[in-house]
């Protein structure tokens, strides 16, 4: 067991979180059988020694999830270039939820209804050619009303012309 003297040398980094001023939020939810738990403490004093074009701030999130009795927890790290007087904890923790409110709502459509995680398609730029196709698909679904993807995919697999006259609705326009 090693033994820190008097006279140690810390690097100037450990001494500016010792002294610095945080910030702290937490919220709470429960629904859909889960209880969340989420506290983000937030710095500015680290900016300085970090090698990060734009940091103004560092933040700890620590997300503690109980679903039906089991208990999980984690802890992410995150940069921020936005200052502590335009960003403090309860905001950052606002646009942490936003930011996976819309990888949840984008990225999980693209993976569940269109299955783009299991295509094949790897070679040259075809991935990112399907992405852009999925993309524009849901975003004239999602202009035309349609509630639900899955069942309108269907629709318009069964019935291809009627894909092509929402296409032709959607670019009059």
């Amino acid at each position: 067991m090693k033994c820190c003297s008097k006279n140690a040398t810390f690097p100037p980094w450990e001494r500016a979180v010792a002294k610095a001023e945080r910030t702290h939020a937490t919220t709470r939810d429960k629904g859909h059988g889960r209880y969340e738990e989420r506290a983000l403490t937030a710095t500015g004093a680290l900016a300085g020694y970090l090698d990060w074009p734009g940091a103004r701030q560092v933040f700890r999130l620590e997300r503690t999830r109980t679903i039906h009795g089991q208990t999980s927890s984690e802890v992410v790290y995150g940069i921020t270039s936005l200052p502590v007087e335009k960003a403090d904890a309860t905001r950052l923790l606002g646009l942490t939820r936003h930011h996976w409110r819309i990888e949840n709502s984008l990225y999980y459509v693209r993976d569940v209804v269109f299955g783009e995680d299991a295509c094949r398609a790897r070679k040259g730029s075809t991935p990112r050619f399907l992405a852009a196709i999925r993309n524009l698909t849901i975003t004239l679904l999602a202009r035309a009303g349609v509630a639900c993807l899955a069942s309108a995919l269907r629709r318009h697999a069964a019935r291809p012309l009627e894909a092509l006259v929402l296409l032709q609705a959607q670019t009059e326009n």
